[in-house]
């Protein structure tokens, strides 16, 4: 019998070739179950009806293969497919085809020049967003039409009156000086014989719109709101035509009176004519000659992972109807998104839709907002039912209030609209205590909020940054949930392009310059980790050595930085450093006033970036900066023990988060890590089991904790109910994962400081421990190529379930306890190995496949 046929390539990172920026995209596929291993491959690929296969390639090799042939020029379409051989000697059939096209890889591709308004406007006022349009005819039916486009702020594109994709927020945000992201859309059935037209809606976005702190900064790219585009038609003889934007273009102000990410939109439908995009719509309207602008084309990049779409729908789950008319919805969930109605009343009728994460004496709580005032309008045309959503901004919000609606409010007639970058799911998990899953679903949605285009700290205030430091703790958790590689791994690329020369890593990417708060910028410990900690956590989760090497001068840049700043002591303890932000003893005006010495933090992320550099060096078979970097690495441990632990092998900062992070990081002696190990559990007990740890100590105690064999005290922490802990969000209502332990104070009312909120996912990388102590998954090799099923049960969780699509396919672990013991059941990749070790049983090697164990003794297991 033939192998099973294995599931179709894919093509880097991403779930579709369209539009591929990458002339030789590497190939993934995964073996059906029952398959086992691979001991060889053949590729086939399709280039306009010439194939061409590889012959049989000897190896195990199946995620980021090498592409196999010539390089793909631009727009070039090719199909790939794959058969492999077992252990059997037998080939498998071919898998089925999947297509790849390039997009335009060269400069001299794009004719295509940003067009906008050509009307003088006020750069420092609100300003009313344009539509663009252009009208074309086709003499013949077309075989195959392109649209290359992106912007100048943010755009949505319709031909003859139809939308083109479906994408929220398209380009997204990038360091747009240096890369500006195009998307390529397949458009053959939008376009019709004889006359056409193409029209693109414009808004502000990152590119000109207030955004940052203190309600934001304006214009910091740019002061034009520009389309390019470029529709690229090819007939069935073969011959083109190419309809791009240039000065024959014509703009006119849209129905979109305002809008901006932080403030919200306002849409008055009086002003809209459904046709406007349509040949019947070339006579309506104030249409003009458009303004052109210049771009470098070297900088239209095409995507590395996914857009950014809305993924899920909810209805609200009560609304209530105050005594003035107003509409309170409550949606059950914190998320990300904006809200769709379907309304019908007079000409001139105005909705105003606000928008709040919690309420507070019954009203929606605006102050955590600051200047981000979340407010939509509608102003009704009185011409029948409206469905109607914004298009360029998006909210953080449970509830929402809506003034001025006509008439009764029925189900149906509101929905919220969750928006992020539509990664796909790959880690699950779910246990006994109902608890601890509403704390991983917290865990999920603050992802979910808080990965819109870029990683950011939250969702909903004036703010929504890529802060290097959240991400650098969450990203083992993100590389479970979700795969986020491509996104990181542009969000890096970024990172990179705002490095200083020094190796400086700014706290936040992209950078919104001028900002007084982080002006000028520092290096900083933990934050600026992220250029060696992050991509060699991607790594590890997807077994992309190509991105490790991507990053690698960006990481070394940022070692190197901090090694000339510690000097010959190789202590880091000079400079500005956030130490363990938001330590719940800081005080609400000053975060950074934690329990620990912020040098003892910084020192020890010394050591530990130079650790994963060296290891990262070794990987890229770079041996003397393998050897350089270790070498580096054990003269900071050294030093860190020198000057932060005492004889008796305690820190001279006696807090959870001094032990956790000596222990997890690896600097202490033998000798030391027994003591270190046992005060940490004094400690936390000390405290009756309560968090005393922030964004830097969080994600480590629980591992520091086990690791030192204090596993149960971890559990007691995990579990705790009383504020601050993990579990007290839970039981206040939280749905997300709060930015302050207490974000919401015990007695109901909102914590005084001035950052409060209730969606940032840093301090849900406990998560991580749950999906490998817990749930008991955990790669021991790059992209879970080899596998330990390690469960740890204790306090009281009798079973529990996880599992994670990896590169390789399905890995699951579902363990249960009973009188007897322990009954696990383990699925392993086709294409993987594992190794089963089970409490009261010896580790067990597995081979792909399922597999059924059960331990022998009932008081070990327990």
């Amino acid at each position: 019998m033939l192998p099973p046929q294995p599931s179709p390539v894919s093509f880097e990172h991403l779930s579709g070739g369209l539009g591929i920026g990458v002339a030789s995209p590497r190939l993934t596929w995964t073996l059906p179950p029952g398959s086992g291993l691979q001991t060889a491959y053949e590729l086939e690929l399709d280039r306009c009806g010439t194939r061409w296969r590889s012959g049989r390639v000897d190896g195990a090799d199946q995620v980021l293969v090498p592409w196999p042939g010539p390089s793909l020029t631009s727009r070039e379409r090719a199909t790939v497919r794959v058969r492999v051989w077992g252990a059997d000697g037998e080939p498998s059939a071919w898998s089925a085809p999947n297509a790849v096209e390039a997009g335009l890889l060269d400069p001299v591709d794009w004719l295509a020049v940003p067009v906008g308004a050509g009307w003088d406007e006020d750069p420092e006022a609100d300003r009313r967003p344009a539509r663009v349009r252009k009208d074309f005819h086709l003499g013949r039916p077309v075989a195959r039409a392109r649209l290359y486009v992106t912007a100048h702020g943010l755009y949505e594109v319709e031909i003859n009156g139809h939308r083109v994709g479906d994408e929220a927020l398209a380009p997204g945000w990038t360091v747009y000086p240096h890369r500006l992201r195009y998307r390529t859309h397949d458009v053959t059935a939008h376009l019709t014989e004889g006359a056409n037209t193409i029209g693109a809606w414009l808004g502000d976005g990152w590119y000109r719109g207030k955004y940052g702190f203190d309600g934001g900064t304006r214009n910091i790219y740019g002061t034009d709101q520009s389309l390019i585009a470029q529709l690229e038609m090819t007939y069935e003889d073969g011959t083109t035509c190419v309809v791009a934007t240039d000065g024959t273009w014509t703009a006119a102000p849209g129905p979109i009176l305002t809008s901006g990410l932080y403030e919200g939109e306002t849409f008055d439908a009086r002003l809209h004519d459904p046709d406007w995009a349509t040949p019947r719509g070339a006579g309506t309207g104030e249409w003009s000659t458009v303004r052109t602008g210049t771009r470098d084309p070297a900088t239209l990049v095409a995507p590395l992972g996914p857009p950014v779409r809305c993924t899920q729908e909810i209805a609200p789950v009560a609304v209530t109807r105050s005594e003035d008319g107003r509409h309170l919805l409550d949606f059950g969930q914190n998320l990300v998104g904006r809200l769709r109605v379907t309304v019908d009343g007079p000409a001139g009728t105005t909705l105003t839709l606000r928008h709040a994460e919690v309420l507070q004496d019954g009203e929606p709580a605006t102050r955590p907002l600051r200047e981000a005032y979340s407010v939509d309008t509608l102003i009704l045309a009185g011409t029948g039912p409206l469905t109607w959503e914004p298009r360029f901004t998006l909210h953080g919000f449970r509830y929402a209030e809506i003034s001025g609606w006509p008439g009764r409010l029925t189900p149906g007639m509101v929905t919220a609209r969750v928006h992020h970058t539509d990664m796909r799911r790959t880690g699950w998990f779910e246990c006994s205590d109902p608890l601890v899953n509403r704390l991983h679903e917290n865990v999920v949605w603050s992802m979910r909020g808080n990965f819109v285009d870029l990683p950011t700290d939250c969702p909903q205030r004036d703010e929504r940054l890529g802060w290097t430091g959240d991400i650098q703790v969450f990203a083992p958790t993100a590389g479970f949930l979700y795969d986020c590689s491509g996104l990181l791994d542009s969000w890096l690329t970024d990172v990179a392009l705002e490095q200083f020369p020094d190796g400086t890593i700014p706290w936040y990417v992209p950078v919104i310059p001028g900002e007084p708060m982080w002006t000028p910028i520092h290096p900083g410990a933990a934050w600026g980790d992220v250029a060696t900690l992050t991509p060699w956590t991607l790594f590890q989760r997807f077994g992309d050595l190509e991105l490790l090497r991507r990053h690698y001068p960006m990481a070394k840049a940022w070692v190197d930085l901090v090694e000339r700043r510690a000097g010959p002591t190789r202590l880091w303890d000079t400079g500005v450093q956030l130490g363990d932000w938001l330590d719940p003893a800081a005080p609400p005006d000053d975060p950074a006033a934690g329990r620990t010495d912020r040098y003892l933090v910084a020192t020890a992320y010394f050591a530990h970036s130079a650790r994963h550099l060296a290891l990262a060096a070794a990987e890229l078979a770079e041996q003397e900066d393998a050897a350089r970097y270790s070498l580096l690495a054990d003269e900071v441990a050294e030093a860190f023990r020198r000057r932060y632990v005492t004889p008796s092998g305690h820190l001279t900062s006696d807090s959870a988060t001094a032990y956790a992070i000596a222990l997890v990081f690896g600097l202490l002696t033998a000798g030391q890590r027994a003591p270190a190990g046992n005060r940490l559990a004094e400690l936390v007990l000390a405290d009756d089991a309560r968090i005393s740890t922030g964004f830097v100590g969080t994600p480590l105690i629980c591992d520091a904790l086990t690791d030192a064999g204090h596993l149960d005290v971890a559990y007691r922490l995990l579990l705790q109910t009383e504020c601050p802990s993990w579990l007290y969000t839970v039981t206040m209502g939280a749905t997300t994962i709060w930015e302050r332990w207490d974000s919401l104070r015990p007695d109901g009312t909102l914590n005084p400081g001035g950052m409060t909120s209730f969606n940032h996912y840093a301090l849900g990388a406990v998560a991580d421990w749950l999906h490998r102590t817990v749930g008991g998954i955990t790669a021991t090799a790059p992209g879970y190529r080899s596998i330990a099923f390690r469960p740890r049960p204790g306090g009281g969780i009798t079973w529990a379930t996880t599992r994670h699509e990896t590169p390789y396919g399905t890995a699951s672990l579902s363990w249960e306890l009973a009188a007897n013991g322990m009954t696990a059941r383990i699925t392993v990749p086709d294409g993987c190995t594992a190794t089963a070790e089970l409490p009261g049983r010896a580790p067990l090697p597995l081979g792909p496949g399922e597999h059924v164990l059960r331990t022998q003794s009932p008081a070990e297991a327990a």
